[in-house]
């Protein structure tokens, strides 16, 4: 976990009224019920914020499987997309007179390629997006 977004997370959760804890307790709950039914329900758009910042995150990575993974045709689509810029960078020596490489619209359609994704699931958080980007920071 980024320890940024743990910092955040945790001055959110600091600034949830004692008064709805003490309430439920009053009425009977117990700690896992006041997490459940007065801290999480308040906590979604801390909640769909970090999910988005998790899901771009991992999206956006090729180096562990880089790493981890040798057969390629387990390569996640960043690993692949990651292939095909380094191919379009590379140069072939006597043979680049015969291989033309890939011009500059093939990286641009590759980034085309690894937003859209993101670009799918950020109107569904967006709503939440703002107000829990602002929920955790440090008022003064």
């Amino acid at each position: 976990m980024n320890p940024m977004w743990l910092i955040i997370v945790i001055s959110f959760f600091r600034t949830l009224p004692r008064e709805l804890e003490e309430s439920a307790r009053i009425d009977g709950c117990t700690d896992i019920g006041v997490f459940w039914k007065i801290a999480l329900p308040l906590s979604k758009p801390i909640i769909a914020t970090f999910t988005l910042f998790y899901a771009v995150q991992y999206w956006g990575d090729y180096f562990n499987a880089l790493l981890y993974i040798s057969d390629s045709t387990k390569y996640p689509v960043m690993l692949l997309l990651q292939n095909i810029m380094t191919m379009a960078d590379m140069r072939f020596g006597e043979v680049d007179a015969l291989i033309e490489a890939p011009d500059e619209s093939l990286k641009l359609a590759v980034i085309v390629v690894a937003t859209i994704p993101i670009m799918f699931v950020y109107p569904f958080l967006q709503k939440h997006f703002a107000k829990g980007m602002l929920l955790g920071s440090v008022k003064g």
